[in-house]
């Protein structure tokens, strides 16, 4: 072999180094962008995590390690929840021809042995759409723009005699809509799927030109309780009272969970990387439930266990994309407050439609307006091409984007910090009637005996 001169060699080693700098991970620059890398980790390498299952597990340890990096304590918070694992299901068409559907099982669909049944058309699946005479054994198809709960359809199906019933997804291009059927935690009397828009219309066709449609179904999936926990950390306050800043770590089991909830979980995360070291007025809890997907089975506990302890705000983060309005949840006492911070924010800054204030059902704020505590969260629409993927395979890392991360956090970061340095944000639990008032005043009563939720005293159960 020659011998390299030297002048040539320091070049090429020069030029080695210059490489492998570059092919280096870039130090995260700001809490968002290193909070990103860790939503890629999450998404890429564990992917999804449905309560009580491995992915879900490993997400909980991940997270914990990375807080832990920071100097923090983080706690769990174990509770056991009614649980559900998705097994091998299918849907076939055996007439007019042979065909499997593309299908997801809601959750809490029981498993249950094969049947062959005729295809139905339901409607909208309200008492006036079923078709007369006996449908006993039968599957139900439900349309896509149905009004009902699942509860209400779920009833009506049952009282009907149908075996199973198909809805219609709501999006085109093969996509599912993976959530639950028993917000309640309670097994199904008959299974529930959701099926690809494209297939369900085309059964609908054949429904409508009188060509009989007959279907086998095996569905898999059960029922099983699992054992879970939250992850917490609180950061101290000059004061008793807390702020409390949550967002959930499960997701369903069809994609990655990236949009649904991996973007705040990487907000919590980041606003953990901002608020570190510095304490404010009011101490700052930072809450990662599970088990929000299969009936906020986290945050009912976690609630639960609040007691006596003064909390001047809670504030839910779900699939928050760059804000447009904050949204006060029907709570009117927050409204000055909000106001207050949006108006004091530089001008181009300002939230575009400024404060809202409706109350609404699903996600992990209401079982602690249940409490009394005051609740809020944002008007944050993520982009169309991203969100209408979401609890499906195409729930993926890359809908999410750093710049989309940066602009969400620091309006985030903006208003827990104006919560958690006002002295006179109230700590005081909302009055009983006023707690009940603000779901009646929405017409939300029917839907909360759907998730089987009631009032939580001051004093926990």
């Amino acid at each position: 072999m020659r011998s390299v001169p030297e002048a040539v060699r320091r070049a090429v080693l020069a030029l080695a180094a210059c490489a492998l700098a570059a092919a280096a991970p870039v130090p995260a620059s700001t809490p968002a962008a290193a909070a990103h890398a860790f939503l890629e980790r999450l998404a890429d390498e564990v992917g999804p995590r449905l309560t009580g299952s491995p992915g879900n597990a490993a997400a909980l340890d991940r997270l914990e390690a990375e807080l832990r990096a920071l100097g923090l304590a983080p706690e769990r918070q174990p509770f056991t929840a009614p649980g559900w694992i998705r097994g091998d299901d299918q849907v076939e068409v055996l007439a007019p021809f042979a065909r499997r559907l593309r299908v997801a099982a809601l959750g809490y669909s029981q498993a249950h042995p094969a049947f062959t049944g005729e295809l139905v058309d339901i409607g909208l699946g309200r008492p006036g759409d079923y078709p007369p005479g006996d449908l006993r054994g039968r599957v139900g198809l439900l349309a896509s723009g149905s009004p009902l709960p699942a509860a209400d359809y779920v009833g009506a199906a049952v009282a009907r005699g149908l075996a199973a019933i198909l809805f219609i997804n709501r999006e085109g291009g093969g996509q599912l809509l993976a959530r639950t059927g028993s917000p309640a935690g309670q097994p199904l009397p008959l299974p529930v799927y959701s099926v690809a828009q494209e297939e369900g219309r085309w059964l609908g066709r054949l429904g409508a030109r009188g060509v009989p449609v007959r279907l086998r179904v095996e569905t898999r999936s059960r029922c099983v309780p699992v054992a879970t926990a939250n992850l917490r950390v609180v950061l101290p306050g000059r004061a008793p009272a807390r702020v409390i800043v949550g967002a959930h770590l499960d997701s369903w089991d069809l994609g990655q969970g990236a949009l649904d909830n991996g973007i705040g979980v990487a907000q919590l995360l980041a606003l953990a990387r901002a608020l570190v070291g510095a304490p404010r007025h009011h101490a700052i809890e930072l809450i990662w439930f599970n088990g929000e997907e299969q009936g906020l089975q986290g945050a009912r506990h976690a609630a639960a266990l609040l007691g006596a302890t003064p909390v001047a705000a809670m504030l839910n983060l779900d699939m928050i994309g760059v804000p447009v309005a904050v949204n006060a949840l029907g709570d009117d006492a927050l409204v000055p407050f909000l106001e207050r911070w949006n108006a004091a924010r530089a001008p181009e800054r300002r939230l575009p439609k400024g404060v809202e204030n409706t109350n609404w059902i699903g996600s992990d704020h209401t079982p602690y307006q249940l409490a009394g505590v005051r609740a809020l969260t944002f008007n944050a629409p993520l982009p169309r091409e991203a969100a209408r993927h979401y609890h499906d395979l195409a729930d993926t890392v890359d809908k999410v984007t750093p710049q989309l991360l940066e602009e969400s956090t620091a309006v985030i970061l903006d208003l827990v910090r104006a919560l958690a340095d006002d002295p006179a944000l109230d700590p005081a639990r909302r009055p009983a009637a006023e707690t009940d008032a603000l779901f009646t005043r929405f017409g939300l009563d029917a839907r909360l005996r759907a998730f089987g939720l009631s009032r939580i005293p001051a004093g926990g159960r």
